[in-house]
């Protein structure tokens, strides 16, 4: 299986291409296009699901990931959803509404509310990326549930790495991306984004053999 992975920046494309291989092992190859931003990637996506479509092997598939950024979690899976199904194409959410172990062709994810709350869901990734910051972190009541962080993530993220004596000028992130990614666990994750994420690719894999 060939897997399309479709992100909405560099960023994201950096952690991809780290955390994708503890995934998945060797049971999938994989490609990363990045956008500009989530606009950019939300408005171009009807077209390049169209275009997709029309010409998709049998054993690809397409992930459509973005982050959250404090909108209508709702009316953004929809959006997501809605592209690929006037594509024509076999959505996970199509798939296991009415056969949970159909194949399905795209898979829409988002992570909550930032991509950054996977790197606070591995603290100990994080700790072994920047030795400085606390091992404790993870037990602070503010992030034990990443997914909850106040104020945004990334903020959060470069404030605690500020704290720890990293980057005094601002947070670089995809530099930040690709080295907290590179220590990364999947299994032990607890970010519910990330978790929601890992599973649906592994469902996507087991279920289109």
């Amino acid at each position: 299986m060939h897997i399309i992975f479709l992100v909405e920046e560099l960023s994201a494309e950096a952690a991809l291409l780290n955390i994708v291989p503890k995934i998945l092992g060797a049971s999938a190859s994989f490609e990363i296009h990045p956008y500009q931003c989530k606009d950019d990637l939300l408005s171009k996506l009807p077209r390049v699901m169209r275009a997709y479509a029309k010409w998709l092997p049998d054993d690809w598939r397409i992930v459509v990931l973005v982050d959250e950024d404090r909108s209508d979690c709702d009316a953004l899976k929809e959006r997501m959803e809605q592209s690929a199904v006037a594509a024509r194409l076999i959505t996970r959410t199509m798939a296991g509404s009415s056969n949970r172990h159909a194949k399905f062709q795209v898979l829409n994810r988002i992570s909550i509310e930032e991509l950054e709350a996977w790197f606070f869901g591995d603290v100990q990734a994080l700790n072994q990326a920047y030795p400085r910051v606390p091992k404790t972190l993870g037990g602070r009541s503010r992030y034990k549930d990443p997914d909850s962080i106040k104020g945004g993530t990334w903020e959060s993220l470069e404030r605690e790495l500020k704290k720890s004596g990293y980057f005094s000028g601002g947070l670089r992130k995809i530099e930040a991306a690709k080295t907290i990614s590179a220590f990364m666990e999947p299994e032990r994750n607890n970010s519910k984004s990330f978790q929601v994420f890992r599973d649906g690719l592994r469902e996507m894999v087991r279920w289109g053999i």
